[in-house]
This record gives structure tokens, sequence and C-alpha cells, in this order.
């Protein structure tokens, strides 16, 4: 690997994220190509962080100054990416379900997610499932991921799988939920496809779905 995609590694594990861009830029300067970028670094140091975080050597603020540092250099390589560059890697519709304001874990998700070059769309917090469900089929997503931390709104993931059955798309779209006001038994009796208890795990689910397609 060229010196330039490790700098940029690094710069994105230890969060320098001052230098992301300029590092993605001479990446892009030195000849590699936007999606050599995204996968041979960018993905690249997102997994080392996952990695040091399921270890336990990075905690939330570690995490979330790399996903920030990430999204410096994502942003400068995204639009130069043609339809289809690196093959479909799926598409997931993030939210939190309404009644939450808690975001820190659905950001986390977001940036592991995008790390292995998903697409991503990111509803934020106190989401409607109406509107993520519309979402996802505007987008015609693979995957729609819901989280929450408070018991009063688990409630919305069990409308998601009612309107998902109603509409008949249970099973085309997956469903994955987590969040710490949720459980496997939860996710299991409300018919949910998938309950990951971190974003680590989301991140390996995720692509473990869209393997399976």
């Amino acid at each position: 690997m060229s010196a330039e995609l490790d700098n940029l590694i690094d710069i994105v594990v230890t969060g320098k994220i001052k230098e992301a861009k300029d590092a993605t830029q001479k990446a892009l300067d030195a000849g590699h190509a936007p999606i050599e970028i995204v996968f041979d670094s960018l993905a690249a140091a997102m997994e080392i962080v996952g990695q040091k975080y399921a270890a336990k050597q990075y905690f939330l603020p570690q995490v979330l100054l790399s996903a920030n540092t990430l999204y410096q250099g994502l942003n400068l390589v995204l639009p130069m990416l043609q339809a289809g560059d690196g093959g479909d890697k799926g598409t997931v519709v993030l939210g939190v379900v309404e009644g939450d304001v808690h975001d820190i874990g659905k950001n986390i998700c977001k940036a592991l997610l995008t790390g292995t070059g998903m697409k991503v769309f990111d509803m934020g917090k106190d989401v409607p499932i109406k509107d993520m469900l519309q979402k996802a089929k505007d987008e015609n997503a693979d995957i729609i991921a819901e989280s929450t931390l408070m018991t009063p709104t688990l409630d919305a993931m069990k409308q998601m799988e009612k309107m998902l059955k109603e509409e008949g798309l249970k099973g085309k779209m997956k469903t994955m939920i987590g969040g710490g006001a949720t459980s496997k038994d939860f996710a299991d009796q409300i018919g949910a496809d998938a309950w990951t208890y971190d974003a680590v795990e989301c991140s390996k689910v995720a692509q473990q779905i869209i393997a399976a397609r």
C-alpha cells in the first residue's frame, strides 16, 4: 500500500480531523482512485477503530472523533464515485425511533456501515416509523436499522414489523434493531430480522445480510 493511503488510515484511526481532507486530496493527487481511497484507506481505518472499540481500547469519544475524521475524507471522494463503483454494497436506512433523541450509538453505526461501502441514509433521531419506512421504499433499501435507548419507544419497532407485513415488504426489506432498551428476545418477539448489541456487530450483521441476498 502507498504512503498516502497508509497516512490516511493513521489520520482516521487517531482522529486527526483537521488533516483528513488534505490527506485525502494528496491520495487523489498521487493517482489513487476514489473507490480505492474509500475501501483501502477510509474503510480499513474504521475497521481498525471498530476492533479497538470492541477490545475496549477505544471508547465513544475516540470512535466519534474517528467517525468525524472519516467523513472529512468521504465528503471529498464520494461525489467522484460513479454509480456502481465497487459493486453493490447494499443500502441502509438508519434512524432513532420517534420519542428518543439519543443518537451517539446510531452515529457510530452510520460511520462503520459507511466504512464498509454501504449507502447509508441517516434519518436522524426522533423519527416517525412511517417516515423511515417511506424513505426505505423510496431508496429501495435492503435494510432498515432502528435504535432506541428508551423502553416507551419500543412499540415503534413493533409497528415497523406490522407495517412491513401489511405492505408485503416483510422479508424483502430486512430489519435490524439495537440500543439499550432492546434485546434479542424482544427482536424475536416482534419478528425483527436481527438484533445487534453494538455498532461493531451492527456493521458485521449488515454485511452478512447483504451477502446473503
